[in-house]
């Protein structure tokens, strides 16, 4: 590494909305010692040197913040050390660039423009690649004067054509097969929300690529491979490329089931052609995705998938003398996996690349958002937070959404708008949540007529945990990991269960009890694991159980399926005791037919009876279903309040709209079919229809 006048300083990724824009963030304490402002050059040196624009840091005192280009031009990847100094940055008159990948249907005079807007007022120097949102990858060639240089509005640009390597050079064979466009472009900006994972797949892939010698002068082995699980869309075959581009490797993908073929022996054949190729072309990284359809466990009644594990099995023990080939295998069915394949030698470490929180959700926003033109009113803070259970493919696609009505609205000019990110949650749907009921319930205590009672109790057991994490922790208190509702039917309890997540703004799982039931072995706590194992990923979650006494009889007096399902409720509870993100709530209107075991401190532990309501209550009631509706002058809700004793919610919510509906029939009758619907501003509820409805 170079020396010279200078700061030495750690490089770290670039923030993600930073990615393509040549811009180097310093901390406060280096642009005051280097005497450099926002919008001044400095030179990176590293094992070569490049320049790039100064912007404010985020107090990190010895990070340098840059994007993948400006790594790749100083010849360094994170945790390096680099040497930063001011620069001299001439004007530019001119410059000539030229694509480092096939740029499809664009021309070279078509693209110039667009080259010309992505390196504006950013500092360039010859032999620097560099690559345009949308467009693709650059180098430039030449320019004018020589030196540093910026890019102004007066500057000219020339695209050169590409240059197309002949002959079967090894290096020509990696790039064809690694389909280099799409991994070269690739970066560690790319992806959101992964930081930590991030981290743990650098440092068991990343070092044994890039420094053997470590691995050697400590005298172990290199990790042979890392299993990638999650759910599908979480950014798994992302990582994998991402991380070849970084250290400049050969990148294979093996799609499992490619692999597998009706003939004997050739499925076998095609495993050790793809680890033959890695060898070749090492450094590599050989990606073999929804690995378990290729390595599933192993039984006496499949042949061929035996065979083909057992090969992998040999291909993978024999990697230490292959050399610098690493394999990455990605699942969303990590239990599937032969077990043989999951220890050390063969798949070393297992990350899980879960569902992303909200911090998550925003970079990868900023991401998806980096070339965008937004308007004024869109909010990404309060996107990332109301787009709980989406994961990385599911924001990828809520945007391209939103950019599609955007053009719809306006081909001209369009820019994406808040109305147009409305339109596409409303067409996009977290993909970790299909297999269930799930949702982000519209309703919320508002819409719940009385029950303050349970409404607070809830609310203290539920939401605040949420809330006011901190103060839980800083008494060392555990939040209750499970509340029951109970009570006559018809009085509230679906409904307060929908609220409180509407309330909290939390992801809405609703289960009923009898859902779960199979007459099949193991089926019943299969569907009681998916659930829970779903909630977990798509956290902060509530899991609504209705009619919970169906599935949690008390042992003894039930079937033998439903006390296996009562001992897999039992265990999944006490898991989610230990996630305060996760909450159950259960309901039943026969609290005593349920396990006592379910119902003591650390499962079930919070019981809420939710009563028929008394006068105070039915009026809160008759006022929330009766808000919308077009009331005669004639109608006394007081006078109903006294004509509903003993009714419950869900029948006087059925008594409006028998009402209601009784005056609409009255407009239907009095007039022609087709002219019916002109008289809706003259429909009203009388009290002769609550009468009527009351009697019925």
């Amino acid at each position: 590494m170079s020396g010279g006048d200078g700061v030495a300083l750690t490089v770290a990724g670039a923030r993600k909305r930073d990615a393509g824009r040549g811009i180097a963030r310093l901390p406060e304490r280096v642009r005051s010692r280097l005497g450099v402002l926002s919008g001044d050059s400095i030179v990176i040196e590293g094992d070569q040197q490049t320049v790039a624009k100064v912007w404010p840091g985020n107090g990190d005192d010895d990070a340098l913040r840059i994007d993948a280009d400006t790594r790749a031009n100083a010849g360094v990847t994170i945790g390096d050390t680099v040497r930063v100094r001011p620069a001299t940055v001439s004007r530019a008159r001119s410059i000539t660039v030229r694509p480092t990948e096939d740029l499809g249907e664009f021309s070279s005079e078509s693209v110039a423009p667009l080259v010309k807007d992505g390196v504006l007022d950013r500092p360039l120097r010859q032999g620097e690649q560099f690559h345009v949102k949308g467009v693709g990858g650059f180098e430039v060639l030449d320019t004018d004067p020589g030196g540093s240089v910026r890019v102004e509005d007066a500057t000219g640009v020339t695209v050169a054509p590409r240059e197309i390597e002949d002959g079967p050079s090894d290096e020509a064979t990696a790039d064809e097969s690694t389909d280099d466009t799409e991994t070269a472009s690739t970066t560690y900006e790319d992806i959101g929300g992964l930081d930590d994972e991030l981290e743990k797949v650098r440092e068991m892939i990343e070092l044994p690529l890039s420094r053997p010698d470590l691995f050697q002068r400590l005298s172990i082995s290199p990790p042979s491979g890392v299993l990638l699980y999650g759910p599908p869309g979480t950014g798994k075959t992302l990582i994998a490329r991402a991380v070849a581009n970084e250290v400049d490797a050969y990148f294979d993908v093996i799609s499992g089931p490619e692999i597998v073929s009706k003939y004997k022996g050739e499925s076998e054949e095609r495993l050790r052609e793809a680890f033959d190729r890695a060898t070749e072309n090492a450094p590599a990284i050989l990606f073999i995705d929804e690995v378990d359809s290729i390595a599933g466990a192993r039984d006496d009644d499949s042949d061929m998938e035996n065979r083909v594990v057992a090969q992998l099995l040999t291909l993978m023990d024999g990697l230490e003398d292959r050399g610098r080939v690493v394999v990455i295998g990605a699942t969303n069915r990590v239990d599937a996996v032969d077990p043989a394949l999951r220890r050390g030698g063969r798949f070393d470490r297992e990350i899980e690349i879960g569902v992303p929180g909200v911090k998550g959700r925003r970079e990868i926003l900023d991401v998806h958002t980096r070339g965008m033109p937004l308007a004024d009113d869109v909010d990404l803070d309060r996107l990332a937070e109301r787009t709980h259970g989406f994961v990385g493919a599911d924001i990828e696609s809520l945007t391209t959404e939103a950019a599609m009505h955007a053009l719809r609205r306006d081909q001209e000019r369009p820019t994406v708008g808040r109305e147009d990110f409305e339109s596409a949650l409303a067409s996009v749907d977290p993909s970790a949540m299909r297999e269930y009921v799930a949702e982000s319930p519209s309703v919320d205590f508002d819409d719940v007529g009385g029950l303050d009672g349970a409404k607070a109790t809830l609310e203290r057991a539920v939401e605040w945990p949420l809330l006011y994490g901190p103060l839980f922790e800083a008494t060392d208190t555990e939040p209750p990991s499970g509340v029951l509702l109970h009570g006559p039917p018809g009085t509230g309890k679906t409904l307060l269960a929908r609220a409180l997540a509407g309330e909290s703004g939390v992801n809405f799982i609703h289960v009923n009890g009898p859902e779960l039931l199979d007459r099949y072995v193991g089926e019943s706590e299969e569907s009681v694991r998916e659930v829970f194992d779903r909630a977990r990923q798509t956290a902060p979650t509530i899991v609504f159980l209705d009619e919970i006494d169906a599935i949690a009889g008390r042992r003894g007096d039930s079937n033998e399926v439903t006390e296996r399902v009562v001992s897999q409720l039992l265990t999944e509870l006490d898991g989610v005791a230990e996630n305060p993100n996760l909450v159950v709530v259960a309901a039943t209107n026969r609290k005593a037919a349920i396990d006592d075991a379910l119902l003591r401190p650390g499962r079930l532990e919070e019981h809420i009876e939710v009563p028929l309501p008394d006068a105070d209550a039915r009026r809160k009631i008759l006022d929330v279903h009766t808000r919308d509706k077009p009331l005669d002058e004639d109608v006394d809700l007081e006078e109903l309040v006294t004509g509903t004793e003993g009714y419950s919610g869900a029948e006087i919510e059925a008594l409006v709209r028998k009402a209601t509906i009784a005056a609409i029939d009255d407009i239907v009758l009095a007039h022609a079919p087709e002219e019916a619907n002109e008289y809706a501003d003259e429909i009203s509820v009388t009290a002769a229809h609550f009468e009527n409805a009351l009697e019925e």
